[in-house]
């Protein structure tokens, strides 16, 4: 490191499971801290000890009380701090909002070094459409509030990408059948590991594979973007037609038909004559 790092919030991302992905910043920056704040001391203890590096670990994530935030956050002003999540980069559903949040609202000094992140490696991995693409988080393991989430987003064009854990795997790809027929899904997991994997295929297909395979690991599942749909037919348009015509004039029935098929509306409202 060319100089001392002056006082402020060093965000540090961490490998996702092999050791040799750390960066050469990472490891000048926590060389070069006061102090890391994270969430586990003897998950970040056991890196630490693999770099060789000697540091003062404070277990801080966003459920910290008032005082302890507090302190954290004069020490930030004051000397250099890393933050550190167990694994991959802090804030990507993993705790540090509440703090670097804080930290910029008090005008403090804060930096990031980017790194590893098992939603990326995924995205990577998955052979999904990447060009646009929605990190949603961990789905609720309630299946109400699962089967809402899903409901929210069946609408968004783009790939879809979750965190999961294990033992709710298969009841989050049945849930995702049911509310995203026709979609791809991948399911990765032990990413950069020895037993890194990726399967994708329908929903069913995936459950059946992990029912017989129970998974372990941490998993990132990723759902496709919507299926276009070709042209609606003209039977489709008059099943359209005859729900529009029991609460509308024919001309108003096929005006809203046209703008959701794309036909003709001189056609539609020919049809929506002769139905009605």
């Amino acid at each position: 490191m060319d100089k001392p790092l002056g006082p402020g919030l060093y965000i540090v991302a961490t490998p996702i499971g092999n050791l040799g992905d750390i960066t050469l910043r990472a490891i000048e920056t926590l060389r070069g801290v006061a102090l890391v704040a994270c969430e586990d001391t003897r998950v970040t203890g056991r890196l630490l000890s693999h770099l060789g590096i000697k540091a003062r670990l404070l277990r801080h994530d966003d459920h910290a009380d008032a005082r302890a935030h507090e302190a954290l956050l004069e020490r930030i002003a004051a000397e250099p701090v890393a933050l550190v999540s167990d694994a991959g980069t802090p804030l990507i559903s993993d705790p540090g909002y509440r703090l670097v949040r804080e930290a910029r609202a008090r005008g403090l000094n804060v930096t990031t070094i980017p790194g590893p992140s098992a939603m990326v490696a995924a995205i990577t991995l998955a052979g999904l459409p990447s060009d646009r693409f929605l990190f949603a988080g961990f789905l609720p393991a309630k299946a109400k509030a699962r089967a809402e989430v899903l409901a929210e987003l069946a609408g968004v064009p783009a790939t879809l990408v979750f965190y999961e854990t294990s033992p709710r795997l298969i009841e989050a790809l049945e849930a995702i059948g049911q509310a995203l027929p026709g979609r791809e899904v991948a399911v990765a997991r032990e990413l950069t590991k020895l037993f890194e994997e990726c399967h994708s295929g329908p929903p069913a297909e995936l459950a059946a594979h992990y029912t017989a395979h129970p998974p372990r690991g941490e998993i990132v599942l990723l759902v496709g973007p919507p299926v276009p749909k070709g042209p609606a037919t003209m039977a489709e348009a008059e099943a359209m037609l005859r729900a529009e015509l029991s609460h509308a004039k024919p001309s108003q029935a096929a005006a809203t038909v046209a703008r959701t098929t794309g036909l003709d509306r001189k056609a539609l409202y020919a049809r929506a004559m002769e139905l009605k």
